[in-house]
């Protein structure tokens, strides 16, 4: 555990214990006796040998001219004569010491804690800020946080469980020890993620439910505990502007698996993978030098893009906008622009459509100078292909400028 999370975590625990006394105030007078009689009862662990089992009552030689007596319940399976195990003394009856084999196992578990380890702790108890518990005859505490995953309304439905819990702190100086059940139930959740994942292949489909939206997203359960990111650029063909006008939560949908990181931690899907493209489609509808309408998408400080069709979008650089110098695109064009452009080239592999609104000799589409420009082109090209290559091009112009009138 780095210094930040035990700051962190330190800061959490004062929080929760906010106008209550650390476990040793907390405690009862009751509980103090209880505490001081399990120290005394712990210098008084002995070491002992099975000579007899009568009934209910296991005989035990503690050591010369020193017997005691346990009952049977106190072993996990009958003991056989000459077996050892380690007692407490809980007191005398007539000759012979009272043994407790239980009190041994569990105040031996409670010598033995370490941060990290996993303990059955039986909850006692409820404060502001969590839960009381004993782990065998020692106390700890569990932040009302850790509880579960999620928040828990009501701390008391907890009272008299036994819950599988993590050491996450012990505190010899303020004699505490915490505990927590979501890092068990993280631990679980992770491993039960990891197992799911295994199963998920990359460019595999997969169906899930919408659980949450973000603004870069939504986040899609695809299994238990498995949970996978639809990116707002993954979600359609189409340019998505905003995630809640597409996806709404509980929505059931379909995607392709783009990644699987992490175990399972950090899942890649795509919506619009599953879609066709419309990039097949481009040598069918355009080309270039073609004059075509469209609309402006998304405003960059080098240009514009500008949606041909759905799914299909051209850049139209700074320099391209209008004859004269343009210094922020914003003052010439805003988003929902219907603009015409001359599509100077298609770069199908790259996915790159390079547009213009100037015509090739740099007026303005649509303006007199373009006019002219393109039908003194026409003329030339229908000259190439009707007149010898020596037509006096003077009559060309003419001609142009004639059929313009």
């Amino acid at each position: 555990m780095t210094a930040d999370r035990d700051n962190e975590l330190d800061a959490e625990i004062e929080a929760s214990l906010e106008g209550v006394q650390n476990l040793q105030n907390l405690s009862s007078t009751a509980e103090e006796a209880e505490r001081t009689a399990r120290k005394k009862q712990d210098q008084e662990t002995r070491t002992g040998t099975v000579v007899g089992i009568d009934g209910r009552d296991v005989f035990v030689e503690l050591g010369p001219r020193v017997q005691g007596v346990a009952n049977l319940s106190e072993f996990d399976e009958a003991p056989k004569v000459g077996d050892s195990f380690e007692f407490t003394m809980r007191g005398r009856e007539e000759d012979l010491w009272v043994l407790s084999r239980r009190d041994a196992q569990a105040i031996a578990a409670w010598n033995e804690l370490v941060v990290g380890s996993a303990v059955k702790a039986r909850v006692t108890g409820q404060n502001t800020g969590g839960l009381e518990l004993k782990i065998g005859p020692g106390s700890a505490f569990m932040p009302a946080s850790h509880a579960a995953l999620g928040r828990v309304e009501d701390l008391s439905s907890m009272l008299g469980q036994t819950l599988l819990c993590q050491v996450i702190e012990i505190d010899d100086a303020k004699r505490r020890v915490v505990v927590s059940r979501r890092a068990i139930l993280e631990a679980e959740r992770d491993q039960a993620r990891a197992g799911a994942a295994e199963s998920l292949s990359v460019g595999g489909v997969v169906k899930g439910k919408v659980t949450r939206i973000e603004a870069f997203g939504a986040f899609v359960e695809i299994g238990p505990g498995l949970e996978g990111l639809v990116h707002v650029s993954n979600i359609s063909r189409k340019r998505v502007e905003k995630v809640d006008e597409v996806l709404k939560v509980g929505d059931s949908i379909e995607a392709m698996v783009l990644k699987v990181e992490e175990g399972g931690r950090r899942i890649g899907l795509g919506m619009k993978q599953l879609e066709p493209d419309p990039w097949d489609e481009v040598p069918h509808l355009f080309h270039d030098e073609q004059i075509a309408e469209g609309k402006v998408v998304r405003l960059m400080e080098f240009g514009a893009f500008v949606e041909l069709a759905p799914g299909i979008e051209g850049l139209l650089h700074i320099s391209q906008i209008q004859p004269e110098r343009v210094r922020r695109v914003q003052d010439v064009l805003k988003v929902g622009d219907e603009v015409s452009v001359r599509i100077q080239s298609i770069d199908h592999a790259g996915r790159r459509i390079s547009l213009s609104r100037l015509a090739d000799n740099g007026a303005m589409l649509g303006s007199e100078e373009a006019a002219d420009a393109g039908a003194v082109r026409e003329a030339l090209n229908e000259a190439s292909s009707q007149q010898p290559l020596g037509t006096n091009l003077g009559s060309l112009f003419k001609k142009a400028l004639e059929g313009k009138d």
